[in-house]
């Protein structure tokens, strides 16, 4: 579920490279799945599916043993999510891997992770076999920043607080082993790269990448809250998020994990080889 995003549509590619039979669930399944189409390879089934459309869901779950779960944050995720996790049941699903968060705790500072340990104590709750993600920040996000970072700037309220990443392809190289590898379905996994990078840091690798000037400026939670709802558009919900994600890194410094390299049997992803390969992405 959620074949056209970030981790789903990695989960996609790895299970179509492992010849797994699968059905990609989308809410447009009239336009095409990035990355699918005119591939040399078998083309997907694909079915409608809306967490907001129980009967979609119903149809979708049709004859399914296992589901990939990986929805956008949202005030409503853990709302929509837990529906989506009981009619899953009542289909017939036997096994759901979720992606969750690194800090999904009844009190984390996060609101956002707040719901996703709820929906993880529904999943022990109804006592369905369950495999828990826990990525840090994604890397592709780092493509958001790319407008900013081409005029010379990198935001953040983070000082010198490393911060993990984590290639989506890697997430979902993990997610395909959870759901054809019976020896690591059941777990709950904290997923990173290599390293753990400060955001001064990121910016010097910026200006390496790009040959121009980058610098961080580091602002206080409000400042960095207001400007990405004025200049970045953020609703204030998600604005919040990105700000309490980022002072939690500085009460919490954040290390990388072995769990890839451990269930994958290589290392992951590296945050160079990524914004090379994104470089003009960067550049002005």
């Amino acid at each position: 579920m959620g074949a056209t995003g970030a981790t789903g549509n990695a989960l996609l590619h790895s299970l179509l490279a492992l010849g797994a039979p699968l059905r990609a669930l989308t809410r447009t399944p009239h336009k095409p799945i990035p990355g699918v189409a005119g591939a040399h390879r078998p083309t997907p089934e694909v079915r409608y599916a809306d967490a907001t459309d129980p009967h979609s869901l119903h149809t979708a779950f049709e004859g399914a043993s296992q589901l990939f779960l990986a929805m956008a944050n949202s005030p409503a995720q853990a709302e929509l999510e837990t529906r989506v996790i009981d009619i899953a049941a009542d289909s017939g699903v036997e096994h759901i891997v979720k992606v969750s968060a690194p800090a999904a705790e009844p009190d984390s500072p996060v609101a956002v992770s707040r719901g996703h340990h709820a929906v993880e104590e529904h999943l022990r709750t109804l006592g369905m076999k369950h495999t828990i993600l826990h990525p840090y920040a994604f890397m592709q996000n780092l493509l958001r920043l790319a407008p900013a970072v081409a005029q010379g700037a990198l935001l953040g309220a983070m000082g010198e607080a490393p911060c993990n990443y984590v290639d989506c392809r890697d997430i979902g190289d993990v997610a395909a082993a959870a759901l054809t590898r019976p020896g690591i379905a059941g777990g709950t996994y904290t997923l990173s790269g290599p390293e753990a990078v400060s955001h001064p840091e990121l910016a010097r690798r910026l200006a390496v990448l790009t040959g121009h000037r980058v610098r961080y400026v580091n602002l206080t939670p409000d400042e960095l809250r207001d400007d990405l709802i004025h200049r970045a558009h953020m609703p204030a919900w998600l604005a919040d998020h990105v700000t309490e994600i980022q002072q939690l890194a500085i009460a919490r410094p954040e290390t990388p994990t072995g769990t890839v390299s451990h269930i994958l049997g290589r290392p992951p992803r590296t945050l160079d080889a990524f914004l090379h390969e994104h470089r003009d992405h960067f550049r002005r």
